[in-house]
């Protein structure tokens, strides 16, 4: 949001077209290997369900070997990325230009990323949320701190944006680690020990196992969102930048519902470990009303101060105008969006990701028909409307295969 709002201060809408299409790439690559945060969580929920503290250590160290590899595969691959997105994205030249300069720099924050998302998902895990919030507080407030300075102070543009990101990356990762170190020390005493346990079969295979089907999962998801952006590229500039501020607002709201996602990941999970199907129960229907209430509070928010929200990141008029036309599908997004997000987390703390799967992919397919048959009728209200679709259509969905969930308990 910071990013956004930072260069929506400057004159011309094209660097928040430019940070909306590079931050909705890395969204997209990134959030693909999503699974290092979820997976871990599920895994460390029900070793922590179990009173295993070793099998806690063992989890989040397999993790971390994988969020290393992965990131530096990242940077090798970062050139044939980079084409693909740019040409799928078909933004104009400006967009385009001052995208390819954002991708440049913030590439190289993806082995600090996926070591956080590790680092989130033992939290979340441990259920030690408190921890958790104060990782995402350094992660953010050092990107708002350096936001602030490399474009408000030093005159940068975009560069300065994704400059911050990378920095305020490393930084939480660095201080999430530390955090962890108990964990972590024991296994690093006994060197051979922890190599000759972190490759036994069994665990290996349900860890690629799971992931795979969350990896499958987050790239349907993901891929919705780059749609998304991919068809505003196509409605113009301040489409875009409008679609930006919105899309913005929506993450906001996301992010704010996952709470009760996460905290379900972790008590269910736990529970579902200990095969507990009270507490099981118990943390299902708690986190779904609390859920739920604050579904409904959050759109009467934006119906309120929906307005304001959008000037807060861009003084540009025609963009303030094309945001305040489409602001009311951001007022129902809550109340369509925040069931997918809860049963998202109840499955992921049961680690059903076959499931997830399956209901994400035929919802993509749902969601892209729709938007291609109703565009050309109904242009920017149409490409919404089919997002909520998705949305609702997840819910719906996993909620209908609930009981036979419960009934593993």
């Amino acid at each position: 949001m910071t990013d956004i709002a930072v260069v929506g201060q400057l004159p011309q809408a094209h660097y928040m077209a430019a940070v909306s299409v590079g931050a909705i790439i890395f969204s997209s690559v990134f959030w693909m290997f999503g699974f290092l945060r979820m997976g871990t969580t599920g895994f460390v929920s029900q070793a922590f369900g179990k009173a295993d503290q070793h099998a806690v250590s063992l989890a989040l160290l397999r993790a971390l070997a994988v969020a290393l590899l992965l990131g530096l595969l990242l940077i090798l691959l970062q050139r044939p990325i980079a084409w693909l997105a740019f040409t799928l994205m078909d933004a104009d030249n400006a967009v385009t230009e001052n995208a390819s300069t954002y991708f440049s720099i913030r590439i190289w924050s993806a082995p600090a990323t996926f070591i956080n998302y590790c680092v989130l998902g033992t939290l979340i895990g441990m259920q030690r949320m408190k921890l958790a919030l104060f990782t995402q507080l350094v992660l953010n407030g050092a990107n708002i701190v350096l936001d602030g300075y490399f474009v408000l102070l030093a005159g940068w543009h975009v560069d300065g944006v994704a400059l911050a990101s990378l920095v305020s990356d490393y930084l939480a990762a660095g201080f999430g680690l530390w955090l962890l170190r108990r964990l972590l020390t024991p296994l690093f005493q006994a060197p051979l020990k922890t190599f000759h346990e972190i490759q036994q079969p069994e665990p290996l295979r349900a860890l690629f196992s799971v992931n795979l089907n969350l990896f499958i999962r987050t790239l349907f998801l993901t891929s919705a969102f780059f749609f998304f952006t991919s068809q505003s590229a196509r409605f113009g500039t301040v489409v875009l930048a409008a679609n930006a501020i919105l899309m913005n607002m929506l993450h906001m709201l996301a992010y704010g519902l996952d709470g009760f996602a996460h905290a379900a990941e972790a008590l269910v999970g736990s529970a579902y470990g200990k095969r507990d199907r009270q507490a099981f129960r118990a943390a299902v229907q708690s986190s779904l009303l609390w859920a739920g209430i604050t579904a409904l509070l959050i759109a009467l928010f934006y119906a309120l101060f929906g307005g304001v929200i959008i000037r807060l990141f861009t003084r540009i008029a025609p963009v303030i105008a094309t945001a305040e036309m489409y602001l009311p599908w951001l007022v129902a997004a809550p109340l369509i969006a925040v069931w997918s997000y809860q049963f998202d987390g109840i499955f992921i703390g049961t680690m059903q990701t076959v499931v997830m799967r399956n209901t994400v992919g035929v919802a993509l397919v749902v969601y892209v028909v729709l938007a291609l048959l109703a565009i050309p009728y109904w242009g920017n209200h149409a490409l919404w409307g089919s997002l909520m679709s998705f949305l609702l259509f997840r819910g719906v969905a996993l909620a209908l295969y609930y009981p036979r969930l419960a009934r593993l308990c």
